[in-house]
């Protein structure tokens, strides 16, 4: 009989002023996944299971999420927004590097809601995406990384990302509501 898993769902990179070198091709990679991110998360509140966004800094290190929001609100990175605006009780991570795991407090904000089965969707397939769910899996648990809910800036990378992860036993099937 199939253990019932305690899932979590993880929006990386989403909340982005999209102002960097090739920001512009990863807003598009945005806008393509934006309605299903934001379908994902609603369909993960209304069963109860925690959002969790997770973004990196951009090297502000006396920033919070609050000021990424607006930071994000105040730019091209609008339009992201009006499909994946944090709802009331959902949860933040701010991250350094690729992975959501790295060097944040994810792990412990993980086991203090039991989670053991993560989605993760989001940009970039090919680097934040493909870190976070590796980590996650070499943490044992169950990884779901939607095709339909992940992009790059890049169609080939994003592909090349998914083949490693479905080579790497994660689940990469698009997602289905309900």
């Amino acid at each position: 009989m199939p253990t019932k898993r305690n899932s979590a769902l993880l929006i990386l990179d989403m909340i982005n002023p999209f102002s960097f070198p090739g920001g512009g091709d990863s807003l598009r990679a945005a806008k393509r996944i934006a309605a299903t991110v934001g379908n994902l998360a609603r369909n993960h509140r209304r069963r109860g299971a925690p959002c969790i966004y997770v973004n990196d800094n951009f090297g502000q290190w006396q920033s919070d999420f609050r000021v990424l929001l607006e930071m994000a609100a105040a730019t091209k990175g609008v339009a992201i927004l009006e499909w994946i605006r944090p709802a009331q009780g959902d949860l933040f991570v701010l991250k350094p590097k690729h992975s959501a795991f790295y060097q944040t407090p994810l792990p412990s904000l993980l086991e203090s809601r039991g989670v053991d089965a993560l989605t993760i969707c989001g940009i970039e397939t090919d680097s934040c995406v493909l870190a976070t769910a590796m980590d996650a899996h070499m943490r044992e648990y169950a990884v779901r990384v939607p095709s339909d809910a992940t992009a790059s800036a890049s169609t080939a990378r994003h592909r090349a990302a998914l083949l490693v992860m479905r080579h790497g036993d994660i689940d990469t099937r698009a997602w289905k509501p309900g």
